[in-house]
């Protein structure tokens, strides 16, 4: 899977799915793609990312607290 780095403008290949659901988890590991190499996974924060068409991550996969919130 590919998602977009808001900072780098540039994808990045996602790594482990359910790191990126997990909503207890604040960075994911993946690799930025830039250059013609394959780069080495870092931890990117979920914050920085977003789909490649430009719409953020969905909130259930960011914020652990999500259901509370909405029935308040």
């Amino acid at each position: 899977m590919f998602l977009k780095s808001k900072k780098a403008n540039a994808l990045v290949e996602i790594l482990d799915s359910k790191e990126l659901i997990d909503p207890m988890k604040n960075a994911i590991h993946g690799r930025i793609q830039s250059g013609q190499e394959e780069q080495d996974p870092e931890p990117i924060a979920k914050s920085d990312l977003m789909f490649p068409s430009g719409e953020d991550l969905p909130r259930c996969w960011i914020d652990a607290d999500y259901q509370l919130s909405e029935t308040n």
